[in-house]
């Protein structure tokens, strides 16, 4: 197990910023960390690479406790948190020669080649870091977190100040790093798990909420579906259909209708249209994003 998260508080005097967190990740899978602002993602990710003490609770990366033996730690795990830290009076080769060096890396030089093609910093190279824009800064980041080939990599808001284009190379390397070890990835940008992630962990005001794969979030037991009629029918009428959540009449002849029920209930409204002598122009079954599933649970 990379990750093991066990019974985890973490208290500030009397604020409880992680209450009671438990969790597993395994290696290969990236896993989206999301929260509202204040939820204890940070929090979480100081403690698994020891920068902050748990506590109530056990936290192991690699089979190591972070309480007992953070070095054993700290050199299995790679860390860009959210506020990237750099001396930015350093050249960018300069830098990450020093944090190779810092790894007691054998073959630094080589290794920093590596990274700078890897993390697209080959034209800014021989710049100083404080010259750089916010997005070469970030890439700088993950060059250091990267830089020892660790077995873990936590990522607090990897693509943040990145333009569009930057945002899908680094997603690619993501997953192309997750491939073969664990990445745990926070972000406010939904799209960017959806994209990337294997599984999901959301988190409320210091408490687990959900902890569960793409696939299950995406299955689910609940579907929405659009429906436009041939012409505008009573709500009684709706009601009439099976497993319904919620509905909505959004335009004269269209409904927006949600069902509590894992069958494809688009036979259910066509035989409905049938038997009520409708005609369907138009169908359209959303399965619920990820973005929504946020806001519903954390609102």
């Amino acid at each position: 197990m990379s990750i093991k998260v066990d019974h985890v508080s973490k208290l500030y005097g009397e604020q409880r910023a992680l209450d009671d967190v438990s969790f597993e990740i395994e290696r290969g899978n990236i896993v989206g960390f999301l929260g509202p602002n204040g939820a204890g993602k940070s929090t979480m990710m100081k403690i698994i690479t020891c920068f902050l003490p748990q506590t109530e609770g056990l936290v192991e990366v690699c089979g190591f406790n972070v309480a007992e033996a953070p070095m054993d730690v700290k050199t299995r795990v790679g860390y860009l948190p959210e506020h990237n830290p750099l001396y930015l009076d350093m050249y960018v080769r300069e830098y990450l020669e020093f944090i190779a060096g810092i790894h007691k890396l054998p073959n630094k030089k080589k290794r920093v080649d590596e990274m700078i093609e890897m993390v697209g910093l080959t034209i800014e190279r021989k710049k100083q870091i404080g010259a750089l824009s916010k997005g070469f800064r970030q890439r700088v980041g993950l060059a250091q977190a990267m830089i020892h080939d660790p077995e873990v990599l936590i990522l607090d808001e990897p693509t943040t100040g990145l333009d569009p284009n930057q945002i899908v190379e680094i997603r690619n390397l993501i997953k192309n790093i997750g491939s073969d070890r664990t990445v745990m990835l926070s972000t406010h940008i939904m799209q960017e798990v959806e994209a990337v992630c294997d599984r999901v962990i959301i988190i409320k005001k210091g408490e687990l909420l959900i902890d569960a794969s793409m696939e299950e979030l995406k299955e689910g037991n609940e579907q929405s579906i659009e429906v436009t009629f041939d012409y505008k029918i009573e709500e009684q009428f709706i009601q009439r259909l099976p497993n319904i959540r919620s509905y909505k009449n959004n335009f004269d002849n269209t409904w927006y209708i949600t069902f509590n029920s894992s069958e494809d209930m688009r036979g259910v409204i066509f035989d409905f249209a049938q038997e009520n002598g409708l005609k369907i122009l138009e169908l359209n079954s959303k399965n619920q994003s990820l973005e929504a599933l946020f806001a519903e649970l954390t609102a």
